[in-house]
């Protein structure tokens, strides 16, 4: 069994402009299997890109979801 941290709001600004599933639910610290089952069930919160076998979120989803600015340069 695999003990993922959560990312840091300064990780989650690094990710690409697609990042994975995965990531996804690591910047939001939620399980894997969690996460499967959200959007599996089509009640994941931000909409999921399957590119073949690959599902990516979009990174600005993410970082409105979780009420980050869009880059370090927006902090107050």
């Amino acid at each position: 069994m695999s003990t993922a941290t959560a990312l840091s709001p300064d990780e989650v600004l690094a990710l690409p402009a697609m990042p994975t599933a995965k990531q996804a639910f690591l910047a939001m610290n939620i399980s894997r299997d969690t996460g499967y089952a959200l959007i599996a069930a089509g009640e994941f919160p931000i909409e999921v890109l399957r590119l073949g076998r690959a599902m990516r979120v979009r990174r600005g989803d993410l970082l409105a979801f979780l009420g980050l600015p869009e880059s370090n340069d927006d902090k107050a």
